[in-house]
This record gives structure tokens, C-alpha cells and sequence, in this order.
């Protein structure tokens, strides 16, 4: 879908005139959002949106904090899509493998260490906790998705065929 198709989608839910209100923007602007902007076109009725904006932000900086704050906020997060794998495949799930196991044993260490130095959970200790929750998630999600993918299916297949002579 394309930013202004998003757009569109979420304010029909609540409509127009509520969310000019809510956002203290005159609906027109609104209006002007959900319609597809093109820079090149002089007679394009659409305007730049935020999502536009927001995209160009990321762009910019190359820094996706900006859309991990967003999705947090959203009460999820962001995970970039993993890259295929490039290498032999069960290497590379073995590497998978232990990076979730090492993200894990990272983040017990560090609530481990929170508490055993004076019993609590104070909050820049609670901030080191969430980034490492947020980075083992991340890991999970990224092994989750190439399995979903198939990545590592096909070389266990081949070499079980191979085991069995088929």
C-alpha cells in the first residue's frame, strides 16, 4: 500500500473532521493526505503526509529511531527484515541459533545484574533491560521469519534425502 492508501484506511475508521480536530488541522488538510501526492506533478491535488515525512526523516538520517519510538508507541516494535542467507545454510542456522541463545543469556545478565547490586530495578537499569529485550526480539523475529521463508528447510531436506540414498 502506498502512504496515502494507509492513511485512508486509518482515518475512515474515525473520519476526517474527528481527526483535523484531534490534530488541530483544518480537514481540507486531511483530505489533502489521503489523496496521492506526486512532486512531479504540478496538478496533483494530494500534499506531502506524514508518513511521507516520517519516511524521509529515516531516509535521511539512516536511523530507525524514529519508527521504533512510532511502533512502541503503537504498543509494538520494529524489526528490520532479515536478509536471506548467503552462506551454507545449516552454518548459517547453527549462527542463528546461537545469536538467539547469546541475546537471551544477554539480557539475564543484565536483569541479573540490576538486581544484584542493590535489589531493585532502578529505571535507567529498566531502559538496558528493554534495549536488550528489544534487540533479543528482533533476533527472534529475523530467525522466525527465515524459517517461515524456508531458509533452512531446503539443505535439511537435501541432506536427508542424500542420508537415505533417495
Amino acid at each position: 500500500m502506498r502512504s496515502h492508501e494507509v492513511l485512508r484506511r486509518a482515518i475512515d475508521t474515525i473520519g476526517v473532521k474527528a481527526l483535523a480536530a484531534k490534530l488541530r488541522v483544518s480537514p481540507a488538510l486531511v483530505y489533502k493526505w489521503c489523496q496521492e501526492y506526486d512532486p512531479k506533478d504540478r496538478d496533483s491535488s494530494g500534499a506531502r503526509n506524514p508518513l511521507d515525512r516520517i519516511a524521509d526523516v529515516v531516509s535521511a538520517t539512516e536511523d530507525t529511531g524514529v519508527v521504533s519510538w512510532l511502533c512502541h508507541e503503537a504498543g509494538g516494535f520494529f524489526v528490520r527484515n532479515p536478509k536471506p542467507p548467503e552462506m551454507n545454510v545449516d552454518a548459517e542456522l547453527l549462527l542463528h541459533t546461537q545469536k538467539l541463545v547469546q541475546e537471551f543469556s544477554h539480557l539475564l545478565a543484565t536483569v541479573t545484574q540490576s538486581i544484584e547490586d542493590d535489589g531493585v530495578i532502578e529505571p535507567s537499569e529498566a531502559d538496558r533491560i528493554r534495549n536488550d529485550w528489544e534487540v533479543l526480539k528482533s533476533t527472534i523475529e529475523a530467525f522466525t521469519v527465515a524459517c517461515e521463508r524456508g531458509a533452512y528447510f531446503e539443505s535439511h531436506r537435501n541432506r536427508d534425502d542424500t542420508a537415505f540414498g533417495i
